[in-house]
């Protein structure tokens, strides 16, 4: 039911955007929010967005680099990465939730697959 693409390889200072494309059902009215995991971490909260966009949060490390943002008409979700850094390397998911913006990952309901980053320094 969630979607996530546009991930790759780029080298350190590059930029991507990853795209959360969800069914109507589970889009509407759900805040989204992206986490990422890295080898041999444990999942780490990135970004969420309530569903009217109206409340944003950010992890620190990402902000002023990363923007969230998305387009209920196309229950689209996309995460605009920029000046990535070699430490952003890690497989990043979308998430779905019925309530406000969370960085705690147990309140989301659906996830996606899953879309690899790597950043080379």
């Amino acid at each position: 039911q969630l979607e996530d693409s546009g991930g790759g390889l780029v080298q350190a200072g590059a930029s991507l955007r990853l795209s959360c494309a969800a069914s109507e059902r589970t889009f509407s009215s759900y805040s989204i929010g992206w986490f990422r995991q890295a080898p041999g971490k444990e999942r780490e909260f990135v970004t969420a967005i309530s569903w009217v966009a109206t409340s944003v949060i950010y992890e620190d490390s990402v902000k002023g680099r990363f923007t969230v943002s998305r387009d209920n008409a196309k229950n689209t979700v996309y995460l605009q990465m920029n000046s990535l850094k070699p430490e952003d390397t890690a497989v990043y998911h979308c998430a779905a939730a019925r309530r406000g913006p969370s960085p705690r990952p147990n309140l989301y309901d659906y996830w996606g697959q899953g879309i690899q980053v790597t950043v080379s320094s």
